[in-house]
């Protein structure tokens, strides 16, 4: 092995691995703007990682503008209720049945290939959406962009959390959803812009400029490193090492912090696949790792069950039940909301990893369910008595909604899953999180026009049991993760940390003292030593 990973200087033998990369990160006093490869590694992310949910934003936007394109409408025959629900839900249908799919290819093939898989389907959807005949294949062309969007947010939001400095990984985590709101006010941009158009060039052209944030993935992936905690568990451990010299400490091939870096990733890989292995077979054989995916479910469910496809999809009709029906009025708010939704979705994902996990939430769910409350009393009472003071408090509701929303369900989901989550597990925690998240985001989907519909205003009383049982939930169920490496949380649970502290008694008895051995197995010197 290279001598460059041969020792990790004095430390003291009672302080962990863990201990020593917390501290060394914290004692790093440079801006990451100050660092030219920590800075190019950050910039290549923002096309082909944090951008990934560009596609997303654009597409929630574009299918709540078409609702108020007057081509769209009449080349498909002012779709409503149903035929509706269906076109809107036809994306996340896809995303639901590729999701039990994506993990195994994550895993088998690194993060960087299933984003250039999935930016590829996805431009193949967008032209097929532009180019759309009819009904059926509109619909299947956003089945299509559904599938593709799964690919890309598994990979992705895995390989900011994997590939990021320490420092700066929940931040970076954070902003990964912040892409949403600028795909979604690039939507409602354009469709504000060719609304007016008598010809399907309206619907068309924003249909086909879904593939922009794709084209974008497809074009810098190849200059964007691999995971290096993929390529160490793939036995190319000299690969990541040389990635983390060049990312985490500027090329210093003698740095202190790499070193250690390396070790306890390799470390704790080597314990995760012990257990990985002891579990293959069942993979929710331990209470932790049970508690882990039911979080991820409910989690899924409640980023779209609390109101947010609701308002993404379906404002057209929210302000057609308050009195709005001018189409350039519908577009012009629904720009307004996204840009806010920037702005304020910006802010929260720059403050939100500072603190608790579970006090971020709780207050998110919290928030939520104050607003719906308030939106379904207001929303009654201009059905009652269609007064103009009810319905401006509605509009005033939708934009409290945003910050509401995005301080913990849209700044936290994948900074928390990549913590919550091992390595071993991750790809599939959060594809499985994405498979809850997408059948929630079909069915909410498909039901809300109907719902509407046929309930009105009383629709909205679902909403509001909803987040507050997310509340109860959050209290009790959701561990708290923040303040810890990725390393340091594979053991979050009391079951694994026995599970692990037994291997390691069993690995001393078998092979002398632990430490002084790497995963590969082949070779005692890949570890880091620690001084006698």
């Amino acid at each position: 092995m290279d001598s460059r990973r041969s020792g990790r200087g004095s430390y003291s033998r009672l302080e962990s691995n863990d201990a020593i990369v917390s501290r060394l990160a914290d004692q790093d006093e440079v801006p990451w703007y100050n660092k030219p490869n920590l800075r190019l590694l950050y910039l290549l992310m923002a096309p082909t990682c944090l951008g990934v949910e560009m596609t997303s934003g654009f597409d929630a936007s574009m299918i709540n503008g078409l609702q108020a394109v007057p081509s769209w409408l009449e080349y498909y025959d002012h779709p409503r209720s149903a035929s509706l629900g269906l076109m809107a839900s036809m994306y996340s249908l896809g995303s639901f049945a590729a999701a039990p799919f994506v993990a195994s290819v994550v895993d088998k093939y690194g993060r960087r290939y299933p984003i250039l898989l999935g930016g590829v389907i996805s431009v193949v959807g967008s032209i097929l959406q532009g180019s759309a005949l009819n009904f059926t294949m509109f619909n299947v062309a956003r089945f299509i962009l559904g599938v593709a969007n799964v690919f890309c947010i598994v990979a992705a939001s895995s390989l900011i959390g994997e590939l990021s400095y320490p420092k700066e990984r929940a931040v970076m985590s954070s902003i990964f959803n912040i892409s949403y709101q600028l795909g979604a006010m690039a939507a409602a941009a354009v469709t504000l812009g060719t609304f007016a158009m008598t010809s399907n060039w309206g619907w068309r052209i924003p249909s086909f400029l879904q593939a922009v944030p794709s084209l974008l993935q497809i074009s810098f992936i190849w200059f964007l490193p691999e995971s290096p905690r993929w390529l160490i568990s793939r036995r190319r451990g000299d690969e990541a090492y040389t990635i983390l010299v060049k990312y985490h400490a500027e090329g210093d091939e003698n740095s202190e912090f790499v070193k250690a870096e390396f070790t306890q990733i390799e470390e704790t890989l080597g314990a995760e696949l012990k257990l990985a292995q002891m579990n293959q077979k069942d993979i929710l054989s331990t209470p932790g790792m049970r508690q882990r995916f039911i979080v991820a479910a409910f989690f899924g469910l409640f980023t779209q069950w609390c109101g947010s496809g609701l308002i993404s999809l379906y404002l057209s009709p929210i302000l057609d039940s308050i009195g709005i029906h001018d189409n350039r009025t519908k577009n012009i708010i629904n720009l307004a909301r996204f840009s806010w939704g920037f702005v304020n979705g910006t802010f929260a994902a720059l403050i939100a990893p500072r603190y608790p996990r579970r006090t971020v939430f709780l207050l998110c769910a919290i928030s939520l369910f104050l607003v719906f409350l308030a939106w379904t009393i207001a929303s009654a009472e201009y059905s009652f008595t269609h007064n103009k003071v009810s319905a401006q408090v509605v509009i005033a509701l939708v934009f409290l909604y945003s910050p509401a929303y995005n301080i913990g369900f849209n700044a936290l989901p994948y900074t928390y899953l990549v913590e919550l989550f091992p390595f071993h597990v991750r790809a599939r925690g959060i594809a499985f999180y994405q498979w809850w998240c997408r059948g929630a985001a079909f069915t909410n989907q498909f039901v809300n026009p109907i719902g509407i519909d046929l309930a009105g205003w009383r629709w909205y009383i679902i909403y509001c049991v909803w987040d507050a049982f997310q509340v109860v939930f959050i209290y009790f169920m959701f561990p708290e993760t923040s303040g810890r490496t990725l390393e340091e949380l594979t053991f979050l649970y009391e079951d694994e940390q026995e599970a692990f502290m037994q291997s390691e008694i069993e690995t001393l008895r078998e092979h002398g003292e632990p430490g002084t051995y790497g995963i590969m197995g082949d070779n005692p010197s890949r570890a880091v030593h620690v001084e006698q």
